[in-house]
């Protein structure tokens, strides 16, 4: 299903394609701190539709994955980084989304922390 979304100030948007039947709530050391929920899609599935100079980067431990988030009001409303067969893939934080009813999801936890 086509979704839009963004950061909270509204300088990032972006669109993609993506299902919400497997939405994960981590708890890795930075997950656990921002509360996100995420969903993948293919890179091909997301656009950028604004903000791309709004936007910074920040990696961590193996640094392959790539925490976005907004400059100004400091959003991570997607990031990016690869499967191990080399699929390019994004993560969306679903509380970005646009028209979402939070409530209809179902949650599934994942042990980042171990992994």
């Amino acid at each position: 299903m086509k979704y839009t979304g963004g950061c909270h100030c509204g300088a990032v948007r972006f669109e993609v394609d993506v299902e919400l039947d497997q939405v994960i709530s981590c708890n890795c050391s930075i997950c656990s701190k921002k509360g996100h929920w995420l969903a993948f899609a293919p890179e091909e599935n997301f656009k950028l539709l604004s903000g791309q100079d709004s936007i910074s980067d920040y990696q961590f431990a193996s640094k392959t994955i790539h925490h976005y988030f907004c400059k100004v009001c400091g959003i991570g409303s997607f990031g990016a980084g690869s499967l191990p067969d080399g699929t390019k893939m994004r993560s969306i934080n679903v509380r970005c989304l646009d028209n979402v009813d939070l409530d209809k999801i179902k949650v599934t936890p994942y042990d980042g922390k171990s992994h």
